[in-house]
């Protein structure tokens, strides 16, 4: 179980769009464009968008075993 929790499993054109959405979400918050209703939903997909790219590494993908990252 240890191994699932710390090996790299995004990679390519997932960590792309995830480190792109996460950066637009924290753009879109700091320049007052998200309504005050939606805040913290779009704080939540920054956090989550930008922690999975600078780790590489999604837990559900390695609960169920998908990897997007290229193999070693």
């Amino acid at each position: 179980m240890g191994n699932i929790l710390l090996e790299e499993n995004v990679g390519g054109y997932d960590l792309f769009i995830r480190a792109l959405v996460g950066s637009g979400a924290i753009t879109a918050l700091s320049i007052n464009w998200v309504p005050k209703q939606w805040e913290l939903l779009v704080a939540l997909i920054a956090f989550v968008g930008l922690f999975t790219g600078i780790t590489r590494h999604c837990t559900p993908y390695g609960l169920i075993g998908f990897s997007t990252a290229k193999k070693k």
